[in-house]
Parts: C-alpha cells; sequence; structure tokens
C-alpha cells in the first residue's frame, strides 16, 4: 500500500511540475506585445508577410512551422532578443514580455 501511495506522489509531483514548467507566459498578453513589434512582418497568425519578405528579398518562417516550432524557449528568446538574420531584435521587452511572446508563439503550432 505504501508503495501505492508512493507512486501516486511521484506521478502527481511530476505531473504538477511539469505543469508549471510549461506555460510560464500569457500567450493573450503574447500577442497584445506580438500584434505590436512583430504581425507587420511574421503576419497576424506567423505566416510571413509575402509582400514585405520579396521587396527586403528575404523568406519570412512560418512562425506554426515544424522547423521554427521545434527549436528550444531558449533559442526562440535568442532569435526574438537579438535577431536572426535580417531580422532586428525586438526591443524594449522585459523577460515577462519575452515570455508572453514566446506561450503566444507557441500558441500557433499546427496539430
Amino acid at each position: 500500500m505504501r508503495v501505492i501511495i508512493g507512486l501516486i506522489i511521484l506521478i502527481l509531483t511530476v505531473s504538477v511540475a511539469g505543469a508549471l514548467a510549461e506555460g510560464k507566459g500569457d500567450a493573450k498578453a503574447g500577442k497584445t506585445l506580438y500584434d505590436g513589434k512583430c504581425k507587420v512582418c511574421h503576419g497576424a497568425k506567423g505566416e510571413g508577410n509575402a509582400t514585405l519578405a520579396k521587396t527586403l528579398k528575404v523568406t519570412i518562417r512560418d512562425l506554426a512551422s515544424k522547423e521554427v516550432q521545434s527549436k528550444s524557449d531558449a533559442d526562440l528568446k535568442k532569435d526574438t532578443t537579438g535577431g536572426i538574420g535580417k531580422m532586428q531584435p525586438a526591443k524594449g521587452l522585459s523577460d515577462k514580455d519575452v515570455e508572453d511572446m514566446l506561450a503566444f508563439v507557441r500558441s500557433l503550432a499546427k496539430p
């Protein structure tokens, strides 16, 4: 019986820890930030602004794509705050803002 109770406690602990580790950011707040800082280039749903990409002679990756979604949180944060390729870094973001934008970008993932 003690073994069963111990296993139940372990499973609950791991589940709660996993839930806390995920979703540190607020996707709704992240969308607001995204709309103000990223939407012009990346599009409303992260699909990329094709006209702008053609004008700048760049490829704007679909943020919902497997390629982008398979990046680690740390890499996506680095891309956001440091820029990547011709993309300029998003400026004036607090750590919480970055977490919120990351949550929004993760919410774009295709099932």
